[in-house]
């Protein structure tokens, strides 16, 4: 009897361990490919983790990649040898180029009557929605460049936060604040904008200047509104030397440096990522928005990283990349990756969220990017496949780094630039 008992139990939990097995076995896998710094990894992993375990349909297998730049070559390839997976985290640029050769699922149709799109945020939207109405991506974040500038160094000078809301205002503060020592060297600078074109495109956007004219045929780099911008950022970093950028080394030595200038009393601010605020002390900085210029309004680039899912690829796992996505963007998670990184919610609900309320009621800060994407520019998309960019790094280089006069690196730049949009439009 005891035998046969124990035969049954056997047999019965073999059967259980078969069924739980197939029950494993039946889940779809879904390939995800993305990057991102160590507390969005972190948290992208729990977010994985919880979804899988949430459910018993799908698997999300992700990968994780060096930079974005890395995944969407590497995406190329896998497209090309059909090994792509079901999902990838690009920048909104990226997905606007695979989008423009057809490469790209349109995910309004994953979209059922629950899932409101409208919900997120207008700017970010926009960059992932074709004239047609193709949606081509799901943004997940955002990123911007904003102001950190140590807030007691501020009042010792009698200076607001209001006298950073223009660029002239912060050359004012900067020649303020600046020292010298007996040598004449700056020992202690006003600002610190980010080593690259990013920055003075900004600033170059808050004047009303434009990379390529409304029609899409003429390049307009070596405009006044321009030159004014870029040419000022020389004369402060160059011969007033009341601003400065570090500049070479490895990876993102160059940011780190900056970061360590303003935490160490090297100097009173700058320009960084909403994603730097995970790592700096506001008990001692404050943050506030780009600032405009003269009369102008401030118009800085705020762009979407987004989920893009590449055609080609399993019909039953796409519809799992899209329940990860809904699952990812909801506003509690939103809250959760905002909290944690810095980086700018996708948002608008995430508002109601009761902890991002109380996150933000005590660090104020955390709203600043989300304000600024309120007012931001569009991330500029190069219908060239980068040889605008390109142009326009050499030209920040020559400026900032050089001491080119602007208007001679960007009349090289506008050259360069504009013969690659007119093959573009050929």
């Amino acid at each position: 009897m005891k035998l046969k008992t124990l035969a049954i139990v056997c047999s019965s939990y073999a059967m259980g361990a078969v069924a739980f097995a197939s029950s494993a076995m039946a889940k779809t896998e879904v390939d995800f490919w993305y990057s991102g710094g160590t507390k969005p990894q972190q948290l992208m992993t729990t977010l994985i983790a919880e979804f899988n375990s949430s459910q018993d349909e799908y698997v999300i297998k992700s990968a994780l990649q060096g930079n974005y730049d890395e995944t969407y070559q590497k995406l190329q390839a896998g497209m090309a040898s059909k090994t792509a997976p079901e999902f990838v985290l690009l920048y909104s640029s990226q997905a606007q180029m695979m989008a423009k050769r057809n490469l790209v699922r349109d995910i309004r149709p994953y979209m059922d009557s629950t899932f409101n799109f409208n919900d997120f945020l207008g700017a970010f939207r926009q960059q992932v929605t074709a004239p047609d109405g193709l949606v081509y991506g799901l943004p997940a974040y955002g990123t911007t460049q904003i102001f950190y500038y140590n807030k007691q160094v501020l009042a010792e000078h009698g200076f607001t936060e209001k006298d950073l809301s223009t660029w002239q205002g912060v050359a004012k503060v900067s020649a303020a604040v600046s020292k010298k020592d007996a040598k004449g060297n700056t020992i202690f600078y006003g600002w610190e904008p980010m080593w690259g074109e990013d920055n003075l495109i900004d600033a170059a956007y808050s004047n009303g200047g434009k990379v390529i004219s409304d029609d899409g045929k003429t390049i307009l780099i070596n405009s006044p509104e321009w030159i004014t911008v870029w040419d000022s950022f020389r004369q402060w970093i160059h011969e007033d030397e009341t601003m400065r950028i570090h500049h070479g080394g490895q990876g993102w030595e160059y940011w780190y440096k900056t970061i360590d200038d303003v935490m160490k009393d090297r100097a009173l601010g700058y320009t960084g990522s909403s994603g730097d605020q995970g790592d700096l002390d506001f008990t001692k900085l404050g943050a506030t928005t780009q600032p405009g210029w003269g009369n102008n309004p401030a118009a800085p680039q705020a762009g979407a990283v987004s989920f893009v899912m590449p055609k080609g690829t399993n019909d039953k796992a796409s519809k799992g990349a899209f329940e990860f996505m809904k699952y990812y963007t909801n506003a509690e998670n939103t809250a959760r990756w905002s909290m944690l990184t810095g980086y700018i919610p996708a948002r608008e609900s995430v508002k109601q969220v009761p902890a991002y309320q109380d996150y933000t009621a005590k660090n104020p800060q955390a709203l600043i990017p989300l304000k600024q994407a309120s007012f931001a520019s569009q991330n500029f998309f190069d219908p060239t496949k980068g040889k605008i960019t390109d142009a326009l790094s050499i030209a920040a280089d020559q400026i900032l780094i050089e001491n080119i006069p602007a208007e001679k690196a960007l009349k090289q730049a506008a050259k360069r630039a504009q013969r690659a949009l007119d093959r573009a439009n050929r």
